[in-house]
């Protein structure tokens, strides 16, 4: 039961005006609890003086009372009930305002105790003569099912809600086809497949497709919204059938209403595969142009969401907006979001025809401010230089007048965009190389830092100061952040294949630096490998590190082409704002998005993890390049696991019933033999970079200088890999 309020304060006052015997200060009563539950305050202890005064004449007492009971009915269960007569009471009114309020309230109130009540008033709605009851009363049946569904069967509501759908009034039509796919989405998300048996399942036949495009016309824009979405779930028998829905969607790209030309788009890309006329195609698409342009007039919340979906149309049908470049342009006042998407769509639609206007746009908006902004400005250059050839020559003019500006951030990105446009376009835009090693000085990030030594790394037989350059990043390597140091580290092997003569010390000096100071593994275990490439065949090194590549591309979609057609089906939805499937970001069922079920048995997990260890025990060591062969009669890589399981530790690992699992893990590699062999082969492996040579690689045709300590003796066997 509820806890009476104290004799003094707010609630105990609004206690007392609830029970006055005057109708208008009971009626201000409820106005200032109902502003107090809007604020957050905690007004359930007035929940028996409210209920009181819900058998009233006055309509709009009666929904300010309705909406107390919905916000408190879940903690006052008990109490709920005492309202079930005044309910039924309502439910019967002369007035189908009042009727279909008891209906939509008692359906919202969600409490198992008057769910039984609900039945025999909703049967009534359900064939009530105010379509207005009855539109009300279809989407309760819905809510209904949400709660109890065996009760919803039983009773043959839904039975009725498809009768429902040759209603004469369009508006119960539309929320009879919400309820019903509300209805069908709840009981095959909990389904492996959707079964025609199942009497919840909602299946679109011809006649009822028909009655659908009949009331689309007639519809709120809520009820246009469920008709498209029924109407894109609909698999047409024919071409004709899908030209049939096309035409008759098409007048709803007019709607005001930016969710109904949306969904109007949907329906239109579904139906439009199954459309062979070409003329007619061409036709679909013409008119699909005018009402997306029109959707960027909208604010800026709604005009975004419009261009993530005409990003995803783009990339299906490139000529959807090829005329219309410039109502893409970014505007002063548009928030940062929208400028971006904006970028990106009028990257798509760049061509021959409309490029100058695009660079010339394109270098306006890289004098901005936002440097965000700037950057991916001047990416879009690039990224237009790389998608159109005959355009290439003037995108690198622009960018080397923007590289003129010695603004910093606009110089290191215009340098990382010329990466990429040297990649495309090998040995054809050398005369710039000079400039951009000139701003060597200007360069503190480090994908601009890696992307200039890539150049002069790849063009080092060009450059004639490459090993000064080379050598001012080397002379930093420890300081520089791993992704330079990398690069650092490949640009100076290739300046070695390319110069040997003159760059001998800096890449003896680079390679020391990298296997004995630097703290990554990648970079190391990458100087290893440069290492013996050079010392041992110059030929292989020259292959591998000068291979040839082949020029980039910009892909002309970002998602695969079967999840391309999935969200295109899911326009509309936030699966086409996130470009992701719906199954990535909603959970299945009620229970919410926390509750993706994991696949595979933690077995099946513990045996996998096993495999990977034994694996990596038995696998041949990269750095060890001798001939020994394997331990005769001893198992090797992942079939070493086929004997493992046999051990009694193995077995507690396995079945997780095991106490100590890293005590259980040295035991089962601590015996075996290989953890020895495999300890000195990597200690003999690592030996060469302990060296202190005399000369450089000792010309690199023979093998490495002897080391000058003594290989250390394998770890014994208690010490797990060596950690201690």
């Amino acid at each position: 039961m509820s806890i009476r309020a104290p004799r003094k304060g707010e609630n105990y006052e609004l206690s007392v005006d609830l029970n006055s015997e005057y109708r208008d200060k009971r009626k201000d009563a409820i106005k200032r609890v109902i502003a107090s539950m809007t604020v957050g305050k905690d007004v359930s202890g007035l929940f028996p003086d409210v209920l009181k005064n819900m058998q009233t004449d006055d309509l709009e007492q009666k929904k300010l009372v309705y909406l107390y009971l919905m916000n408190y009915a879940k903690t006052q269960p008990e109490l709920v009930i005492l309202a079930v007569n005044t309910f039924v009471k309502d439910s019967e009114d002369p007035n189908p305002l009042v009727r279909a309020l008891a209906i939509r309230t008692m359906g919202c109130l969600r409490a198992e105790k008057i769910i039984d009540y609900l039945c025999d008033p909703l049967q009534r709605a359900l064939r009530d003569d105010n379509p207005y009851v009855r539109k009300t009363a279809a989407l309760c049946v819905a809510k209904l099912y949400d709660l109890k569904p065996e009760l919803v069967i039983e009773n043959g509501f839904l039975d009725q809600l498809r009768d429902m759908i040759s209603d004469s009034n369009p508006m119960v039509v539309a929320n009879t086809v919400a309820a019903l796919t509300d209805i069908h989405i709840s009981a095959t998300s909990n389904q492996p497949s959707d079964s025609t048996s199942d009497p919840a399942v909602f299946s679109i036949t011809s006649a009822i497709l028909n009655k659908l495009l009949i009331a689309l016309n007639e519809c709120s824009e809520w009820g246009r919204v469920a008709i498209l979405n029924a109407l894109a779930r609909y698999e047409a028998q024919d071409d004709k059938e899908s030209e049939h829905i096309c035409e008759r969607v098409v007048p709803q790209f007019q709607h005001v209403n930016g969710s109904v030309v949306l969904a109007a788009m949907k329906v239109i890309m579904i139906h439009i595969r199954n459309v062979r006329r070409d003329d007619l195609v061409k036709q679909l698409i013409r008119k699909m142009a005018p009402p997306l342009v029109t959707l960027l007039s909208s604010p800026p919340e709604v005009q975004w969401v419009a261009l993530r979906n005409i990003n995803l149309l783009l990339q299906k049908r490139s000529d959807l907006l090829s005329n219309e470049m410039r109502v893409f342009f970014c505007k002063y006042n548009d928030p940062l979001y929208v400028k971006i998407e904006k970028l990106d769509i009028m990257v798509r639609l760049a061509s021959d025809n409309n490029v100058d206007a695009l660079l010339s746009e394109l270098k306006e908006y890289s004098s901005e401010v936002d440097v965000d902004f700037v950057r991916k400005s001047i990416k879009a250059i690039g990224q237009t230089a790389i998608s159109i050839e005959s355009a290439a020559e003037r995108c690198v003019n622009v960018l080397l007048e923007l590289i003129n500006t010695r603004v910093s951030y606009v110089v290191q990105e215009a340098v990382v965009v010329m990466k990429d446009i040297f990649r495309k376009y090998p040995s054809t835009y050398e005369g710039v190389i000079p400039t951009l090693c000139a701003n060597l000085e200007e360069l503190d990030e480090p994908e601009a830092k890696t992307s200039l030594i890539w150049i002069i790394g790849e063009y080092a037989d060009k450059i004639d100061n490459a090993d000064e350059l080379l050598g001012i990043f080397v002379d930093s390597f420890i300081e520089e952040s791993y992704q330079v140091q990398l690069q650092t580290l490949t640009a100076v092997v290739k300046l070695f294949l390319k110069k040997p003569d003159s760059s001998q010390g800096v890449v003896q000096r680079v390679l020391n630096t990298a296997t004995k100071d630097c703290d990554s593994p990648d970079v190391r275990d990458r100087a290893y490998i440069y290492w013996r490439l050079l010392s041992t065949d110059p030929g292989a090194a020259k292959a591998v590190v000068l291979a040839h590549r082949p020029p980039i591309s910009i892909p002309r979609t970002t998602v695969s082409p079967a999840l391309l057609e999935e969200l295109l089906g899911e326009i509309s939805s936030l699966a086409s704002v996130y470009h992701k499937p719906a199954q990535t970001f909603v959970g299945h069922g009620r229970v919410g998005a926390d509750s993706v079920q994991r696949k595979g048995s933690e077995i099946s997990d513990a045996q996998k993890a096993l495999q990977t260890v034994v694996a990596g025990q038995q696998a041949e060591n990269l750095l060890d390049f001798g001939d020994d062969s394997a331990q005769d009669g001893q198992p090797s890589g992942l079939a070493a696991t086929q004997i493992l399981p046999s051990t009694p530790a193995a077995a507690n690992f396995l079945s997780g019933t095991s106490a100590n699992p890293l005590d259980d893990l040295v035991s089962i590699f601590g015996g075996m033999e290989t953890m020895e062999t495999g300890a000195g082969s990597l200690s003999t492996a690592l030996s060469p970079t302990t060296t202190t040579m005399s000369s450089p690689f000792e010309g690199f045709g023979g093998s490495p200088a002897p080391s000058s300590q003594p290989a250390q003796n394998a770890q014994p066997q208690e010490d797990l890999l060596g950690l201690f």
